[in-house]
């Protein structure tokens, strides 16, 4: 089961009333929402398969999965021509009237693979369900579903497909749903004009190959850090990257290709990490690796400097940084302008062996650690006197002087439970996340600053969860203006982005720039993809998978 809906039935139980049957107020009943939510899984799998059959061109198994005869809405050409709606971007958009009419079941499939016959590749296709009613003992349902289809055109060009439909669709016991009714509410395009990235690992020399989750080494999902600078300063930037069996150190060639230096660097030989930061902690001109791991944290010094070599000696008992932690992320900057960098370790806890106090306020996580520079290259932890001690399943971290006042303050993303932002007082950091307006109580598991709106200073982006699922659970148990509703919608909204008023307050205008649903979503955060001088936004997501999407 996903995240979202263990928090749903978790908050759900607690919330039984006396009788043990409803959710206090509410008059949902827990056991009917079950077998609802196994009948949606049910459909959802479903369209999952028949979405890898459109990836895979398989039309026998595509059959499976719709009627003989369908009564659908009429696809031909779209309403209107291409409009720009970014730079390179343009849409493409259908205008439907609601007419709908009867077809045999092939001659619908035609138009709707149609939409996709000049594609060179299908990269991806998913059918999700918002909302679905059963019926006649669970074998009918009519269901609400948005869809999306991504691929290359035979031109070059990259597409996105997306749309809304209503289904009506029943299943005889033992077979799959069966699409009859396919009624289109929206469908549009987005396409670029050119081909702006393409997978180029493999013949980058980056590409590492890992067992498949749950196989040998790789059983956990905390092995996930990279980072990057000009490490042998040879004037091209480089790459380290943690693994399950070890840490990376990727030397850039200055062709487009990499050299893999993890042995010869000493690197490979270290223990494996999670997150990772490139700083001169020893103010002597190469770049050191701090490592955040879940054990022992780690230090590393570059010899660069002053031996000639690349090579990183494991010096975190010397500095005074091998202190125990579930460290998730790490980030640098000078907390006290002392001129040495100073470091943060974001702590989780480990999930599955300890669950969180509370699915929206946890306070069980462990304590964050703060390693103050004490010159020379030592460090004293000192989290809890600077105020920095956060025990909230903290997941990642962002050093920035947003009221510029020439210090460093500190926003920490938390998992389960709000986020905290930490003005610099000098000495001592003070948390004002709520007076801001930037608490952000959602799933948190990244943080970015940047200036999207181009008006001088600095915006937030955070990043949070997004859920279909979560989404359709809530509108079985709460009315829409419940205030359990309106608390837990922001755990299953997504992405949010804030924006500077410029007195020392934010506004929250996620759903102004047209949401930021990002599924399971992790780091990203500005960068101006296009070059067009403009903020966008980078969301990577996804989690650990099973052998078939059904487990993803």
């Amino acid at each position: 089961m996903k995240k979202f809906y263990l928090v749903m039935v978790a908050i759900c139980c607690l919330s039984l009333s006396c009788s043990g049957s409803e959710p206090a107020g509410v008059g949902v009943d827990v056991e009917e929402l079950d077998a609802q939510e196994d009948l949606s899984e049910s459909l959802a799998n479903d369209l999952i398969a028949m979405s890898l059959a459109v990836r895979k061109a398989d039309g026998d198994r595509l059959d499976d999965f719709w009627a003989s005869r369908v009564t659908g809405t009429p696809l031909g050409v779209p309403s209107a021509d291409p409009r720009v709606v970014a730079n390179q971007v343009s849409k493409i958009e259908w205008k439907l009237d609601g007419s709908l009419a009867e077809f045999d079941r092939d001659l619908y499939l035609e138009q709707l693979v149609a939409l996709i016959a000049d594609y060179e590749s299908v990269e991806d296709v998913r059918f999700k369900v918002k909302r679905a009613e059963f019926m006649a003992a669970g074998s009918r349902a009519k269901a609400d579903l948005k869809f999306f289809v991504v691929g290359r055109q035979s031109s070059g060009r990259r597409e996105w497909i997306k749309g809304l439909v209503t289904v009506e669709t029943s299943r005889v016991e033992g077979g799959p749903w069966q699409i009859e009714r396919f009624e289109l509410t929206q469908l549009k395009k987005l396409q670029t004009e050119l081909e702006w990235f393409s997978e180029v690992s493999g013949p980058a020399g980056l590409n590492e190959a890992f067992p498949l989750f749950g196989k040998g080494a790789n059983d956990g999902f905390v092995n996930h850090g990279a980072a990057a600078a000009d490490l042998n300063q040879d004037g091209f930037v480089d790459i380290v990257a943690t693994g399950v069996s070890g840490n990376f150190l990727y030397l850039n060639s200055g062709d487009g290709t990499f050299i893999d230096a993890s042995e010869s660097s000493l690197i490979k030989f270290t223990p494996p990490g999670s997150g990772l930061v490139l700083l001169d902690y020893d103010n002597d001109g190469d770049r050191d690796l701090f490592v955040a791991r879940v054990g022992e944290q780690l230090l590393l010094e570059n010899r660069l400097i002053p031996d000639g070599s690349l090579l990183f000696h494991d010096v975190s008992l010397a500095a005074g940084v091998s202190q125990e932690a579930i460290g998730f992320s790490v980030v640098s900057a000078d907390v006290n302008n002392d001129s040495w960098p100073d470091i943060y370790v974001t702590s989780y806890n480990r999930y599955g062996t300890v669950m969180p106090n509370s699915w929206t306020g946890a306070t069980n996580g462990t304590r964050n650690l703060l390693f103050v520079s004490t010159g020379e290259g030592a460090y004293v932890e000192d989290a809890e006197s600077w105020g920095v001690a956060d025990s909230r399943w903290s997941y990642a971290a962002q050093f920035i002087d947003l009221d510029v006042d020439g210090d460093q303050d500190l926003y920490v993303a938390n998992d389960f439970g709000d986020n905290a932002f930490y003005q610099n007082e000098g000495g001592r950091f003070e948390d004002r996340s709520a007076a801001m307006g930037i608490v952000d109580s959602g799933f948190g598991m990244g943080v970015s600053f940047g200036d999207y709106d181009r008006d001088g200073d600095f915006d937030l982006h955070v990043t949070n969860m997004s859920s279909t699922a979560g989404k359709r659970i809530l509108q079985l148990l709460y009315p829409e203006d419940h205030p359990m509703r309106l608390s837990l919608d922001k755990q299953a909204e997504g992405n949010s982005l804030y924006q500077n008023q410029g007195d020392g307050t934010f506004l929250n205008v996620s759903a102004d720039v047209g949401g930021l649903g990002g599924g399971w979503a992790f780091g990203g955060g500005f960068v101006d993809l296009d070059g067009d001088g403009w903020e966008d936004i980078h969301t990577p997501n996804g989690f650990v998978s099973g052998e078939t999407m059904k487990d993803t």
